[in-house]
């Protein structure tokens, strides 16, 4: 007789596919982790990195509203940054109580290759994708995106009552 005390593998839950996502999450999340904890960044300070790499010379507001932390919080972690020598601050030319942010190392390169590595990977198996599949498979995923966002918003609305 077999009982679920034989066994060390827990049952599975949800489709194949909600499990799929949740390791390729998990993989994702790991693979994260492991890139800032090599670099010594922190969480938010690798998002800002990676944000101001997309977006040579953003402002520090551009950054604040991408993070959704105070002005207070953005302006620290700028100085974390610039400190650490990873962006610099470049005043604007016509209004010097502006700045720009820049991102002065080479994501591409290593170590610090190592924050886009696990999304180079997936872009990389997407390209060996035929277009229809890649499609479909962006459809799906957008769909559940939208899903799972509104039931996070349905549930913060609740709790927020």
């Amino acid at each position: 007789m077999h009982t679920s005390s034989d066994t060390s593998t827990p049952p599975a839950q949800g489709s194949a596919l909600g499990r799929a996502l949740r390791a390729y999450d998990e993989a994702r999340r790991v693979a994260l982790a492991e890139a800032r904890r090599a670099l010594s960044l922190n969480e938010l300070d690798a998002k800002a990195l990676l944000f101001v790499a997309d977006n040579p010379g953003a402002r520090p507001s551009h950054v604040r509203d991408h993070l959704g932390i105070t002005s207070a919080g953005v302006t620290t972690l700028i100085d974390r940054l610039v400190q650490r020598g990873t962006v610099r601050r470049d005043l604007d030319a016509e209004d010097r109580r502006v700045n720009h942010i820049t991102a002065i190392v080479d994501l591409d390169a290593p170590p610090w290759s190592s924050l886009r590595a696990f999304d180079a990977a997936i872009d990389a198996a997407v390209a060996t994708m035929e277009p229809t599949e890649a499609d479909t498979v962006a459809t799906v995923l957008e769909r559940l995106t939208v899903a799972g966002t509104a039931s996070r918003l349905a549930a913060a609305g609740a709790a927020s009552r």
